[in-house]
C-alpha cells in the first residue's frame, strides 16, 4: 500500500477547475478520505458539472472559475496545461492569501511560466503537481476514488515554495492513495517526455498508419491484443495531449529524435540481413520490459 500520512489533513472548502477524470476522481478521493468537507467546481461544459452534482462526485458548482475559489482553502487546477494561463488570471483579483494552489499539469514548466506570467512570480502558495496515473476514459463520468491507489504523484516546490504549503499537498496525494515523489519541474519534463509522452505519439502515428491503409477499417477486423494493448493509450483526449506536446515540445523532440536512430537501426539491420545483432537488441528489450513487469505486478500486489 502507499504510505499513509501521519498526520491528518482538513479543507473546508475545496476547489476544482477542470471538472475531468483527474479533477472529478480527486474530488471523489478528497470526500471519501474525510479530506474535503465541502467539494465545488467548474468547468467550461456544464453538462460535466451537471452529472458530478447528480453523481455525487461535487457538492456544488459555479457559473465562473472566479466564484468557484472563493473562500476556498484549496484549489486544484486540472485544466489542460495550455489554459492554465488563462484560469489564473481569471482568479487572480479574487484570491485569498490563505488559499493553497496546486495543478495535476503533465508538463511543469510550461505551467511555472504560466503562474509566473499571470503574478510576476510564483506565489510561495503554488505547489505544482502531476499525478502519475490515468485512463484513455475522460469525462467526469469516467471518475474514481481509486485512480491513485498505489500510483505515484510528482511534486515539483521551488525553493521559494511554502514548506506547509509544499506538506499539505504532499499528505493531500498520500490521503489520496498515492506514493509522493519530489522531482525538479525540469527533470520532471525530461522523464515526462520518454515515459508517457512519446508512448502516446507513437501510439497515435500507429493507429494513423494503419487506418490510411487501404481500407482503413478492414485493417482493424484482423488485429489481435498486441495492437489493442499498444494503441489502447491512442483514444486519450486529443485535444490535452496537443497541448502537452505543444507545451513539452523540446523535451519530446529529443527522445523522438533518439527513438529514431533507433529504427533507422533497427531498419538497417533488417535490409543487411543481420538477424543475430537484431535478435540481441529484441533480448536487450525483452530484459528491460521484463524487469518492468515485475514493478507493475509489486504494484498489483501492493493493491491487494
Amino acid at each position: 500500500m502507499a504510505e499513509q500520512p501521519e498526520k491528518t489533513l482538513f479543507f473546508e472548502r475545496v476547489a476544482i477547475l477542470g471538472l475531468g477524470l483527474i479533477g472529478g476522481s480527486l474530488a471523489l478521493a478528497l470526500k471519501s478520505s474525510g479530506v474535503a468537507q465541502h467539494v465545488v467546481a467548474f468547468d467550461l461544459d456544464q453538462t460535466q458539472l451537471e452529472l458530478g452534482l447528480s453523481s455525487g462526485v461535487i457538492d456544488e458548482w459555479c457559473e465562473s472559475a472566479a466564484d468557484t475559489v472563493l473562500e476556498a482553502d484549496l484549489i486544484v487546477l486540472a485544466v489542460p496545461v495550455m489554459a492554465v494561463a488563462t484560469v489564473l488570471a481569471e482568479i487572480k483579483p479574487v484570491l485569498q492569501s490563505k488559499s493553497i494552489l496546486t495543478d495535476v499539469g503533465s508538463v511543469k514548466g510550461y505551467v511555472l511560466e504560466a503562474v509566473e506570467d499571470v503574478f510576476g512570480q510564483v506565489p510561495e502558495n503554488f505547489v505544482a503537481g502531476h499525478p502519475i496515473a490515468g485512463s484513455e476514459r475522460h469525462g467526469v463520468a469516467a471518475s474514481d476514488e481509486k485512480l491513485f491507489n498505489n500510483h505515484k504523484v510528482i511534486i515539483t516546490p521551488l525553493k521559494s515554495t511554502n514548506p506547509e504549503a509544499v506538506s499539505a499537498i504532499e499528505t493531500m496525494w498520500q490521503c489520496a492513495g498515492a506514493s509522493v515523489v519530489m522531482m525538479d519541474p525540469a527533470h520532471h519534463d525530461q522523464v515526462l517526455a520518454q515515459t508517457s509522452h512519446l508512448p502516446h505519439l507513437l501510439a497515435y502515428a500507429l493507429i494513423d498508419t494503419l487506418s490510411a491503409q487501404g481500407d482503413s477499417l478492414e485493417i482493424f477486423e484482423y488485429a489481435a491484443g498486441g495492437l489493442r494493448d499498444f494503441s489502447r493509450i491512442a483514444a486519450s483526449d486529443p485535444t490535452m495531449w496537443r497541448d502537452i506536446f505543444r507545451s513539452n515540445s523540446d523535451a519530446v523532440l529529443s527522445i523522438l529524435n533518439q527513438y529514431q536512430h533507433e529504427l533507422s537501426t533497427l531498419q538497417a539491420l533488417i535490409e543487411d540481413g543481420d538477424f543475430d545483432q537484431l535478435s540481441a537488441v529484441f533480448a536487450r528489450s525483452k530484459k528491460a520490459r521484463d524487469h518492468f513487469s515485475e514493478v507493475l505486478a509489486r504494484r498489483e500486489t501492493n493493491k491487494t
